[in-house]
């Protein structure tokens, strides 16, 4: 009769904290700050907005500049306020980081990001801001330039003689 050989327990040795790839030591995850923010992307083409909603603070804030200096057509600025005035917030300071792309993705980006950060902050705005459409990424994206054609679908003339 073959018998199975018997284990040793053995304790686990944690392992000492291990450097990162810049040759740093990683340090401890601090806790977060007492002001509490609730976080979301937006994304619009190729715009990508990082967005930060607080409840003790007022004001928007987009690339460190307020969003009616960095936003300068009407229309962007109202896509930016959409979401809040929608849900009637006027006491939430919003800080955004936003990047690539135009103005109107950039703006739209925005308005996805706030929708988004609002609905972590309350799951009962997510029914009013679903149906205004400020939840939903827009995906239409440019199409690409394809060999032998001038543009993404246009052909070079033909002639026949």
């Amino acid at each position: 009769m073959i018998t199975k050989p018997k284990t040793i327990p053995t304790k686990k040795i944690s392992k000492p904290a291990q450097p990162d790839r810049t040759g740093k030591e990683k340090q401890p995850v601090k806790p977060m700050a007492k002001e509490r923010f609730y976080e979301a992307k937006g994304g619009r083409k190729t715009a990508v907005a990082r967005v930060r909603v607080h409840f003790n603070k007022t004001g928007i804030v987009v690339n460190d500049k307020q969003y009616k200096e960095y936003f300068h057509l009407p229309a962007h600025q109202e896509a930016v306020e959409a979401p809040l005035k929608l849900l009637n917030k006027k006491d939430v300071g919003v800080t955004i980081k936003v990047r690539g792309g135009g103005s109107t993705g950039q703006a739209e980006a925005v308005r996805q990001g706030i929708a988004t950060a609002l609905v972590k902050s309350n799951p009962e705005f997510r029914k009013a801001l679903r149906a205004a459409g400020f939840l939903t990424r827009d995906s239409r994206m440019v199409e690409r330039k394809k060999y032998g054609l001038k543009k993404a679908r246009r052909a070079p003339q033909w002639a026949k003689r």
